[in-house]
């Protein structure tokens, strides 16, 4: 009785603890190819996570040296992973860059036995990834060594140094825009309206790419501003577009018509065949921000 009282109170003066709802914290992993991937496709999915009381890192499976067109090499990569490192403090994730050369991955059995003991270590709940078919190496062969691992981080006779997960992760990928052989498919859609401004803060942490690299390699015609606040304000404008017919539709599966209707920001992940299949009570319990 006690117990309950001081729990009342607690609600009554505004502390709540989403987390203690789950036996313990749920573990998100995202995996993607260079040290700006997983902020672009999935950072404020982790900024709600957070928020939430769960753990959130992300890991670069390159080391991003060849991204840019003034610098390269060790000079580059220790850039790009102090941004990594402002981009999780501004999350409040964990970021890992691992060392490998910017557009020079392949999916290796050693770099497949890294990712799976990456996998195991961080005891993932939720891993999500590129999908195969994507524009760039780097991103494909990302994609192939996450999925190569689905099944392997559960077989304790691989990358023996680590204990195996008692559970298969439920692995996802990232939304793209590819269609040929076969076009995303928005199974989960997250409103991140709430929390798109943290992601673009996060995201400005990348300097070197938002700024500088991408742009460049873009040939974008439009001037990147000089001051703070006016590029925060263009990155948002040249990150962030209104959901696609068929995201919509999965809001609307979601979050029902009335409320995906006034959604002005998503995120939109696809299952992956390959590891643990979550029906939709699995789905809420993994993202909990998801109405109930």
């Amino acid at each position: 009785m006690k117990n309950a009282l001081v729990f009342f109170l607690l609600m009554l003066c505004g502390f709540y603890f989403p987390v203690n709802a789950q036996e313990k914290p749920l573990k998100i992993l995202m995996i993607g190819a260079h040290p700006d991937d997983c902020d672009i496709k999935g950072g404020g999915t982790a900024a709600l996570f957070t928020e939430m009381g769960h753990q959130v890192k992300f890991i670069s499976v390159t080391n991003g040296d060849a991204g840019h067109m003034e610098m390269g090499g060790g000079v580059l990569a220790k850039r790009r992973v102090a941004e990594s490192q402002e981009a999780g403090r501004r999350l409040g994730i964990t970021y890992e860059v691992l060392d490998h050369h910017d557009g020079e991955l392949l999916a290796t059995l050693p770099i497949r036995l890294e990712i799976i003991r990456k996998i195991r270590e961080w005891d993932a709940d939720v891993v999500i990834s590129h999908r195969a078919n994507d524009y760039h190496p780097d991103h494909r062969y990302t994609a192939i060594l996450v999925q190569d691992a689905a099944f392997m981080v559960g077989v304790p006779n691989i990358a023996a140094d680590t204990p195996p997960l008692k559970k298969n992760p439920v692995f996802l990928y990232f939304q793209d825009n590819f269609q040929k052989p076969n076009p995303f498919k928005a199974d989960i859609a997250i409103d991140i309206s709430s929390v798109i401004d943290r992601k673009i803060h996060a995201m400005d942490a990348h300097e070197s790419q938002f700024y500088e690299w991408l742009p460049w390699i873009a040939n974008d015609p439009d001037p990147v501003p000089e001051t703070k606040e006016d590029r925060l304000a263009w990155l948002k404008k040249k990150r962030t577009a209104p959901p696609q017919p068929q995201v919509r539709e999965a809001l609307e599966n979601w979050y029902g018509k009335e409320k995906a209707s006034g959604v002005q920001f998503v995120e939109a992940f696809e299952i992956c065949e390959y590891g643990t299949q979550p029906g939709e009570e699995e789905i809420k319990r993994l993202f909990p921000m998801l109405p109930r």
